[in-house]
């Protein structure tokens, strides 16, 4: 594995430095990013759903598509490593947002899997709706990256005004990579993610994209590195 150079503290400050710099401006840009996001227009949901959880329906506030189709016996691996990322909501509610999963998945199929997860996050099903694919996730919106059940994840984000429900946000993919801190770590160190695409020094550990990625409760705990993307 061909590692970066040793050098002195001195050295390695100046280079720090230098990078520094670039971080900002990408900071900066994230900020003018989010600014512009702020004044996307937006439309109004005029459409009924009747999205079904443990305590009854959900307003529409924020909600991630989490793909759990009604063939499934359990949700899908790259969807529970976001949900295991997802802030505690108290953080959230202090400031009048709320965050929550969809799936088609029949309730009697999520609950278990919820609790299995061990997640406090609201879920519901929109079983026997026309959510998901009236949002762009479902069966009737066929991509590359959708699952055995037609349907690919995603997160909208909704605005409430009074009685009125607005969608205001989508995306799906890499997008919703700001949702957990798991990439963000990986980012920092010198192995990154150790996927194919990225640009790393020659030698590094490298696998195919994804198929590292488990439920929590299915990595190997062997102790060593990389132990589930040999697995």
């Amino acid at each position: 594995m061909s590692q970066p150079k040793i050098v002195s503290q001195k050295e390695w400050e100046a280079a720090l430095a230098a990078l520094r710099v670039k971080e900002k401006q990408a900071t900066h840009a994230r900020d003018a990013l989010a600014a512009e996001r702020r004044r996307l227009p937006r439309v109004r949901i005029e459409k009924e759903y009747e999205l079904l959880g443990p305590r009854g329906r959900t307003s529409l506030a924020g909600l991630f598509h989490f793909m759990f189709g009604p063939n499934r016996t359990q949700g899908c691996p790259g969807c529970s490593m976001v949900a295991d990322q997802i802030c505690h909501l108290a953080h959230l509610h202090a400031r009048d947002t709320s965050f929550a999963m969809v799936s088609r998945a029949p309730l009697d199929r999520i609950e278990p899997y919820r609790r299995r997860m061990g997640w406090p996050i609201p879920w519901y099903s929109s079983f026997g709706s026309d959510f998901n694919p009236d949002f762009g996730v479902g069966p009737m919106s066929p991509r590359e990256d959708q699952d055995q059940d037609g349907e690919i994840f995603g997160l909208s984000v909704f605005l409430r005004e009074g009685r009125g429900v607005f969608r205001t946000y989508f995306t799906n993919g890499r997008g919703v990579e700001t949702l957990g801190p798991v990439w963000t770590l990986l980012d920092l160190t010198p192995l990154g993610r150790q996927e194919e695409w990225e640009d790393s020094p020659e030698g590094t550990p490298q696998t195919p994209r994804y198929t590292w990625w488990r439920r929590h409760d299915e990595y190997e705990d062997d102790g060593s590195p990389g132990a589930a993307a040999t697995r």
